[in-house]
């Protein structure tokens, strides 16, 4: 299959599955806000982000190496999937006991400890989610995975109306409603992909264990860096102000995911291509074309936010959380660049080098901690989302110069510098003007500039992409 059509055929399977999956914490937000309380949503919020950096831990990021391995074709992939569980359910044994010294972490007033056995179920449910989730996908079951994102969304919109509106169970329901959804994906996946098939009983080919864990053990810092550049400011801002600014800041981030709902909709996809072309002798000539691309739509995504983001903000929160809509654009620029990060992420992942991608993400983690500690006490969450800012865009910097001996990226600096430029500004203007006649016509025009600027890249892949999947699609018929 030509390798711009299999692109195109990925994203839009996947996309029928993020889509559903990502538009999930968009539909919830205005229930949630409702039912909880700023100081609950933000304590359910800080539950779930220590679930998600305790994953890779327990877990040794084995999901990563499931995802890596098995598009490997000389790899037997029930050997890869027999180690991934493995290596699951060893780190949760040692994890147990870690369970006293795990419930006296106190934040403010904020406790683990209330929530220890619901962080367990979690993060063992959710992990094990993870793994059958990126070893099908790797795989080759793309619309399995897509199929999956469906039912994960209808499972968590009913968990959640039940748990949380039904029940008022309010935290706890929150945490279960997500912990039950993960539950019936793992079952989606045994059933529908025979993942019991997977389980291995006899010898594993020689060294399998050794070069996933190779692989995959230095990727837990990585995510751990990752996990400190995009959620130790909740932690800081909770320290220094309480959980109810925590909880404003957490309605806030939730918008600018909007522009990762566009960006996970192709990575997911870009990844399997970058592997599969990385070889090819054009591939500086592709991964150019496909990044320049996705920048262009990245960049175009975040500037209609910031023109949207009052009336988004007012659409999906409740009346007492509107104010968090001041953090909005600055968290903006921030996923926007998280966002192309990524996809240089994409080189580390083909090249397999997990310790040059826990080398740059380690740059960003000590710019967004030290800005942290001295912006969040004199600006408060605003303050936070600068250092975020920072924080990603010394990691893209980082990467670009890194990268190129690898694969050589045309970047086309300048004219990113310039789409940043107009970003910056259409933000600047939200927080001064905030309101008025002349602060949207300012913005729609920024707008208007930032989407001629990325018309012609834009158009022009979307001709080649579509044209020959449309092309090919009339000759098979």
């Amino acid at each position: 299959m030509d390798k711009y059509k299999k692109l195109a055929s990925n994203t839009i399977i996947f996309a029928i599955g993020t889509f559903s999956s990502k538009i999930l914490s968009f539909l919830l937000m205005p229930f949630v806000t409702r039912m909880m309380t700023s100081g609950d949503y933000g304590s359910a919020d800080l539950v779930q982000q220590t679930v998600n950096v305790l994953i890779p831990i327990v877990t040794l990021q084995v999901n990563s190496a499931a995802l890596r391995f098995s598009l490997d074709k000389a790899k037997n992939k029930s050997d890869v999937f027999t180690v991934g569980v493995r290596t699951t359910f060893a780190g949760f044994v040692v994890f147990l006991f870690l369970a006293y010294p795990i419930s006296l972490i106190k934040i403010n007033d904020f406790s683990l400890g209330d929530y220890i056995i619901l962080i367990y179920v979690f993060v063992l449910v959710s992990g094990l989610r993870q793994l059958c989730q990126q070893f099908v996908r790797g795989s080759g079951h793309v619309k399995l995975f897509a199929v999956d994102g469906i039912i994960a969304t209808a499972t968590t919109l009913l968990f959640t109306f039940v748990f949380l509106g039904v029940f008022k169970w309010g935290v706890t329901g929150y945490i279960v409603a997500i912990i039950a959804s993960d539950a019936c994906s793992i079952i989606f996946y045994t059933i529908t992909a025979k993942l019991y098939k997977c389980l291995s009983r006899r010898l594993l080919e020689k060294g399998i264990a050794g070069q996933m864990l190779k692989y995959c053990v230095p990727l837990i810092p990585t995510v751990i860096l990752w996990w400190i550049i995009n959620v130790s400011d909740r932690y800081m801002i909770t320290y220094f102000i309480g959980s109810s600014a925590n909880g404003l800041y957490t309605a806030a981030s939730k918008i600018p995911n909007f522009v990762v709902l566009f960006a996970q909709i192709f990575i997911d996809a870009w990844q399997l291509s970058a592997v599969d072309e990385y070889e090819s002798k054009g591939r500086a000539e592709f991964f150019t074309k496909v990044f320049r691309v996705y920048s262009g739509g990245v960049f175009a995504v975040a500037s209609a936010l910031v023109l949207f983001c009052q009336l988004l903000t007012r659409i999906l929160v409740a009346p007492s959380y509107y104010e968090s809509w001041n953090y909005v654009p600055i968290l903006i620029i921030a996923t926007t660049y998280s966002c192309i990060v990524n996809f240089l992420a994409s080189i580390y992942m083909a090249e397999k080098k997990s310790f040059m991608s826990l080398l740059t993400a380690m740059t960003g983690t000590v710019t967004n901690v030290v800005f942290n500690l001295i912006l969040i006490p004199k600006m408060g969450a605003t303050g936070a989302a600068v250092s975020t800012v920072l924080a990603f865009v010394v990691v893209f910097i980082t990467r670009v110069i890194d990268t190129r001996k690898y694969v050589k990226i045309n970047f086309k600096l300048p004219l990113m510098i310039f789409e940043t430029i107009l970003l910056v500004s259409q933000t600047a203007l939200m927080l001064w003007l905030k309101e008025g006649v002349l602060l949207y016509v300012i913005e729609a025009v920024l707008l208007a500039v930032m989407l001629l600027v990325n018309i012609k890249p834009i158009m022009e892949l979307a001709n080649l992409i579509f044209f020959r999947f449309l092309k090919r699609g009339k000759k098979n018929s």
